[in-house]
Protein backbone atom coordinates (compact mmCIF):
# COMPACT_ATOMS: atom_id res chain seq x y z
CA UNK A 1 0.00 0.00 0.00
CA UNK A 2 1.49 3.63 -1.36
CA UNK A 3 2.43 6.05 1.86
CA UNK A 4 0.14 9.23 1.87
CA UNK A 5 2.94 11.97 1.04
CA UNK A 6 0.75 14.63 3.10
CA UNK A 7 1.47 11.82 6.32
CA UNK A 8 5.06 11.06 5.66
CA UNK A 9 7.85 12.08 7.87
CA UNK A 10 9.92 14.66 6.58
CA UNK A 11 13.25 13.43 9.17
CA UNK A 12 13.24 10.21 10.21
CA UNK A 13 16.66 8.85 12.92
CA UNK A 14 16.87 5.24 12.97
CA UNK A 15 16.67 3.71 16.60
CA UNK A 16 17.10 0.91 18.24
CA UNK A 17 14.77 0.80 20.98
CA UNK A 18 11.33 0.65 21.36
CA UNK A 19 10.38 4.68 21.44
CA UNK A 20 7.53 6.30 24.02
CA UNK A 21 8.81 9.42 24.57
CA UNK A 22 10.70 12.00 22.42
CA UNK A 23 11.66 15.52 24.12
CA UNK A 24 13.77 18.44 22.71
CA UNK A 25 15.29 20.70 25.54
CA UNK A 26 13.60 23.33 25.43
CA UNK A 27 16.57 25.34 27.32
CA UNK A 28 19.52 27.26 25.45
CA UNK A 29 22.30 24.77 26.12
CA UNK A 30 25.13 26.62 24.82
CA UNK A 31 25.31 24.58 21.31
CA UNK A 32 24.38 25.50 18.19
CA UNK A 33 22.50 22.32 17.65
CA UNK A 34 19.11 21.49 19.47
CA UNK A 35 19.26 18.55 22.57
CA UNK A 36 17.20 15.56 21.70
CA UNK A 37 16.67 12.57 24.21
CA UNK A 38 14.03 10.11 23.55
CA UNK A 39 12.95 6.89 25.80
CA UNK A 40 12.07 3.36 24.99
CA UNK A 41 12.05 -0.12 27.42
CA UNK A 42 15.56 0.00 28.09
CA UNK A 43 17.58 3.49 27.51
CA UNK A 44 17.46 6.66 27.00
CA UNK A 45 19.40 8.13 24.25
CA UNK A 46 20.98 11.57 24.37
CA UNK A 47 21.75 13.45 21.15
CA UNK A 48 22.45 16.64 19.50
CA UNK A 49 20.18 17.11 16.12
CA UNK A 50 20.51 19.73 13.34
CA UNK A 51 18.13 20.30 10.20
CA UNK A 52 18.84 21.77 6.56
CA UNK A 53 16.50 24.61 7.65
CA UNK A 54 19.26 25.60 10.34
CA UNK A 55 22.44 24.90 8.34
CA UNK A 56 22.86 24.95 4.44
CA UNK A 57 25.77 21.85 4.89
CA UNK A 58 23.22 19.50 6.59
CA UNK A 59 21.68 17.17 4.27
CA UNK A 60 18.35 16.42 5.46
CA UNK A 61 19.28 15.79 9.24
CA UNK A 62 22.02 15.44 11.38
CA UNK A 63 21.01 13.54 14.69
CA UNK A 64 24.66 12.93 16.71
CA UNK A 65 24.17 10.40 19.83
CA UNK A 66 26.18 11.32 22.68
CA UNK A 67 25.13 8.99 24.79
CA UNK A 68 22.86 5.70 25.74
CA UNK A 69 21.69 5.76 28.98
CA UNK A 70 20.71 2.11 30.79
CA UNK A 71 17.19 2.80 32.03
CA UNK A 72 16.25 -1.17 32.66
CA UNK A 73 12.34 -0.18 31.93
CA UNK A 74 10.18 1.38 29.97
CA UNK A 75 9.94 5.47 30.03
CA UNK A 76 6.59 7.28 30.34
CA UNK A 77 7.61 10.60 30.82
CA UNK A 78 11.02 12.74 30.76
CA UNK A 79 11.98 16.09 31.44
CA UNK A 80 15.01 18.66 30.60
CA UNK A 81 16.64 20.72 33.15
CA UNK A 82 17.71 24.25 32.58
CA UNK A 83 21.05 23.03 34.25
CA UNK A 84 22.03 20.98 31.18
CA UNK A 85 25.09 22.75 29.26
CA UNK A 86 26.99 21.82 26.56
CA UNK A 87 29.47 24.83 26.40
CA UNK A 88 30.93 24.47 29.57
CA UNK A 89 34.20 22.21 30.86
CA UNK A 90 32.94 19.70 32.05
CA UNK A 91 29.51 19.22 30.10
CA UNK A 92 26.72 18.67 32.07
CA UNK A 93 23.67 16.29 30.90
CA UNK A 94 20.73 16.67 33.26
CA UNK A 95 16.95 15.29 32.84
CA UNK A 96 14.69 12.95 34.88
CA UNK A 97 12.49 9.82 33.71
CA UNK A 98 9.02 8.63 34.82
CA UNK A 99 8.91 5.18 34.81
CA UNK A 100 6.46 2.42 34.22
CA UNK A 101 7.89 0.99 37.75
CA UNK A 102 6.48 4.29 39.04
CA UNK A 103 9.53 5.67 39.95
CA UNK A 104 11.77 9.12 39.08
CA UNK A 105 14.73 8.69 37.96
CA UNK A 106 17.31 11.86 37.85
CA UNK A 107 20.19 11.46 35.63
CA UNK A 108 23.04 13.54 35.84
CA UNK A 109 26.12 13.07 33.53
CA UNK A 110 29.06 14.84 32.21
CA UNK A 111 29.39 12.88 29.27
CA UNK A 112 32.89 11.33 30.47
CA UNK A 113 33.28 9.88 34.02
CA UNK A 114 30.74 11.07 36.00
CA UNK A 115 27.43 9.25 35.82
CA UNK A 116 25.01 9.45 38.42
CA UNK A 117 21.28 8.36 38.95
CA UNK A 118 18.64 9.27 41.88
CA UNK A 119 15.97 7.08 41.93
CA UNK A 120 12.90 8.86 43.57
CA UNK A 121 10.14 6.90 44.98
CA UNK A 122 6.35 8.16 46.38
CA UNK A 123 3.69 7.84 43.59
CA UNK A 124 1.21 5.05 44.14
CA UNK A 125 0.06 4.48 40.34
CA UNK A 126 1.40 6.33 36.94
CA UNK A 127 3.10 9.24 36.50
CA UNK A 128 1.73 11.49 33.85
CA UNK A 129 4.08 14.19 33.74
CA UNK A 130 7.27 15.81 35.33
CA UNK A 131 8.69 19.31 35.19
CA UNK A 132 11.56 21.44 36.09
CA UNK A 133 11.65 24.64 37.51
CA UNK A 134 12.37 26.56 34.28
CA UNK A 135 15.26 29.02 35.65
CA UNK A 136 17.85 26.97 37.84
CA UNK A 137 16.72 23.47 37.84
CA UNK A 138 16.63 23.10 41.82
CA UNK A 139 13.41 22.11 42.26
CA UNK A 140 11.00 19.38 39.90
CA UNK A 141 7.72 18.34 40.35
CA UNK A 142 5.41 15.24 39.28
CA UNK A 143 2.05 14.45 38.72
CA UNK A 144 0.35 11.22 39.22
CA UNK A 145 -2.66 9.06 38.71
CA UNK A 146 -2.33 9.23 42.57
CA UNK A 147 -4.27 12.08 42.18
CA UNK A 148 -1.20 13.64 44.08
CA UNK A 149 1.61 16.25 42.72
CA UNK A 150 4.92 15.73 44.30
CA UNK A 151 7.41 18.53 44.81
CA UNK A 152 10.96 17.55 44.87
CA UNK A 153 14.17 20.37 46.22
CA UNK A 154 17.03 19.36 44.62
CA UNK A 155 19.48 21.83 45.92
CA UNK A 156 19.12 24.65 48.62
CA UNK A 157 19.17 27.59 46.69
CA UNK A 158 21.19 31.09 47.92
CA UNK A 159 20.38 33.35 45.16
CA UNK A 160 21.27 37.38 45.74
CA UNK A 161 18.18 37.76 43.10
CA UNK A 162 14.50 38.60 44.16
CA UNK A 163 12.89 36.19 42.13
CA UNK A 164 11.73 33.02 43.68
CA UNK A 165 9.99 30.31 42.22
CA UNK A 166 7.55 28.67 44.70
CA UNK A 167 3.97 28.54 42.64
CA UNK A 168 2.67 25.68 40.79
CA UNK A 169 0.39 24.96 38.76
CA UNK A 170 -1.77 21.61 38.43
CA UNK A 171 -4.29 20.66 35.67
CA UNK A 172 -7.23 17.88 36.30
CA UNK A 173 -8.58 16.08 33.96
CA UNK A 174 -12.15 16.87 35.35
CA UNK A 175 -11.48 20.67 34.37
CA UNK A 176 -9.95 22.06 36.80
CA UNK A 177 -6.32 24.31 37.00
CA UNK A 178 -5.03 25.21 40.56
CA UNK A 179 -2.36 26.90 41.30
CA UNK A 180 -0.08 26.10 44.94
CA UNK A 181 2.01 28.05 47.01
CA UNK A 182 4.86 25.69 47.38
CA UNK A 183 5.75 27.47 50.82
CA UNK A 184 2.59 27.10 52.34
CA UNK A 185 2.00 24.16 50.00
CA UNK A 186 -2.11 26.02 49.91
CA UNK A 187 -4.12 26.17 46.96
CA UNK A 188 -4.22 29.80 46.17
CA UNK A 189 -6.12 30.05 42.68
CA UNK A 190 -8.17 28.01 40.52
CA UNK A 191 -9.60 28.02 37.18
CA UNK A 192 -12.64 26.21 35.76
CA UNK A 193 -12.66 24.70 32.30
CA UNK A 194 -16.22 24.29 32.09
CA UNK A 195 -16.17 21.04 30.24
CA UNK A 196 -13.79 17.77 30.47
CA UNK A 197 -11.92 15.85 29.47
CA UNK A 198 -9.30 18.54 30.19
CA UNK A 199 -6.19 16.96 28.16
CA UNK A 200 -3.04 19.33 28.64
CA UNK A 201 -2.26 22.41 30.29
CA UNK A 202 0.37 25.18 29.99
CA UNK A 203 1.18 28.59 31.75
CA UNK A 204 2.77 31.20 29.37
CA UNK A 205 6.76 32.23 30.23
CA UNK A 206 6.23 35.26 28.08
CA UNK A 207 2.96 36.56 29.75
CA UNK A 208 2.20 34.56 33.00
CA UNK A 209 -1.43 36.12 33.33
CA UNK A 210 -2.04 33.68 30.23
CA UNK A 211 -2.69 30.06 30.98
CA UNK A 212 -4.25 27.79 27.81
CA UNK A 213 -5.64 24.44 27.93
CA UNK A 214 -6.77 21.90 25.46
CA UNK A 215 -10.29 20.02 26.75
CA UNK A 216 -12.58 17.81 24.92
CA UNK A 217 -11.95 19.01 21.42
CA UNK A 218 -11.30 22.40 21.66
CA UNK A 219 -8.82 24.97 22.80
CA UNK A 220 -9.28 27.66 25.70
CA UNK A 221 -7.26 30.35 27.27
CA UNK A 222 -7.58 32.33 30.30
CA UNK A 223 -6.10 35.72 31.94
CA UNK A 224 -6.10 34.76 35.28
CA UNK A 225 -6.20 38.36 36.35
CA UNK A 226 -9.80 38.74 35.82
CA UNK A 227 -11.88 35.57 35.64
CA UNK A 228 -11.62 32.00 36.70
CA UNK A 229 -13.60 31.09 33.42
CA UNK A 230 -11.90 31.04 30.08
CA UNK A 231 -11.64 34.09 28.67
CA UNK A 232 -11.64 32.33 24.88
CA UNK A 233 -12.44 29.07 23.56
CA UNK A 234 -12.65 27.89 20.24
CA UNK A 235 -12.79 24.29 18.21
CA UNK A 236 -9.06 22.99 17.49
CA UNK A 237 -10.16 19.41 15.88
CA UNK A 238 -12.75 17.12 15.11
CA UNK A 239 -11.73 14.18 17.19
CA UNK A 240 -10.18 14.85 21.24
CA UNK A 241 -7.34 17.36 21.59
CA UNK A 242 -3.97 16.24 22.78
CA UNK A 243 -1.33 18.50 23.44
CA UNK A 244 -1.50 22.78 24.31
CA UNK A 245 1.75 24.50 24.16
CA UNK A 246 3.05 28.00 23.97
CA UNK A 247 5.58 29.48 22.35
CA UNK A 248 8.56 30.51 23.94
CA UNK A 249 8.83 34.00 22.09
CA UNK A 250 5.69 35.06 21.69
CA UNK A 251 2.72 35.20 24.20
CA UNK A 252 0.01 35.13 21.29
CA UNK A 253 1.16 31.79 19.37
CA UNK A 254 0.11 28.40 20.73
CA UNK A 255 -0.02 24.89 18.84
CA UNK A 256 -2.35 22.10 19.52
CA UNK A 257 -2.41 18.84 18.58
CA UNK A 258 -5.13 15.80 17.83
CA UNK A 259 -4.93 12.40 19.19
CA UNK A 260 -2.37 10.13 17.35
CA UNK A 261 -3.62 7.55 15.27
CA UNK A 262 -7.05 9.18 14.29
CA UNK A 263 -7.70 9.87 10.76
CA UNK A 264 -7.61 13.59 11.02
CA UNK A 265 -5.03 14.01 13.87
CA UNK A 266 -3.20 17.16 13.18
CA UNK A 267 -0.52 19.76 14.43
CA UNK A 268 -2.21 22.86 14.44
CA UNK A 269 0.06 26.89 15.26
CA UNK A 270 -2.65 29.09 16.49
CA UNK A 271 -1.83 33.28 16.75
CA UNK A 272 -4.69 35.01 19.16
CA UNK A 273 -4.40 37.95 16.12
CA UNK A 274 -4.76 35.83 12.80
CA UNK A 275 -5.91 32.85 11.62
CA UNK A 276 -4.89 29.64 11.94
CA UNK A 277 -1.25 29.19 10.92
CA UNK A 278 -0.04 26.25 9.92
CA UNK A 279 -1.53 22.66 9.99
CA UNK A 280 0.49 19.66 10.12
CA UNK A 281 -0.86 16.13 9.76
CA UNK A 282 0.33 13.81 12.47
CA UNK A 283 1.68 10.37 11.07
CA UNK A 284 0.02 7.42 13.11
CA UNK A 285 1.12 6.03 16.17
CA UNK A 286 3.36 9.21 17.18
CA UNK A 287 2.98 9.14 21.07
CA UNK A 288 3.53 12.75 22.17
CA UNK A 289 4.84 12.99 26.07
CA UNK A 290 2.58 14.69 28.01
CA UNK A 291 -0.54 14.28 30.77
CA UNK A 292 -3.25 12.34 31.40
CA UNK A 293 -4.47 13.24 34.40
CA UNK A 294 -2.17 16.53 35.59
CA UNK A 295 0.44 18.60 34.61
CA UNK A 296 2.59 20.82 36.56
CA UNK A 297 4.10 24.16 35.30
CA UNK A 298 5.74 27.32 37.15
CA UNK A 299 5.82 31.10 37.35
CA UNK A 300 8.29 33.05 38.96
CA UNK A 301 7.05 35.48 41.36
CA UNK A 302 8.83 38.47 43.19
CA UNK A 303 9.39 38.34 46.79
CA UNK A 304 8.66 41.39 48.62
Amino acid sequence: MQEDPSRSSTYTVPCEDYVHVVEFSPYDCGSAASLLAYGGNQYVVVGTCRFKEEDVEVEGVEFNTLRAFVHGVRVDALAWSPETRLDKIPQIIRFCTAAGDRKLRLFTSDLQNRHEVKEMEGHTSYINHVVFEPTEGKQMASVSDDHTCRSVELAFLLSPFPLVFSQLMVAEKKGTIRFYDLVTQQAILSLDCGQMPLMSADWCLTNTIKVGAVVGSDWVIWDITRSSYPQEKRPAHLDKAQLFRWSRANENLFSTTGCPGKINSQLLVHHLCHPQVKENDIAEGLYFAGCRNDEPGWLATVSN
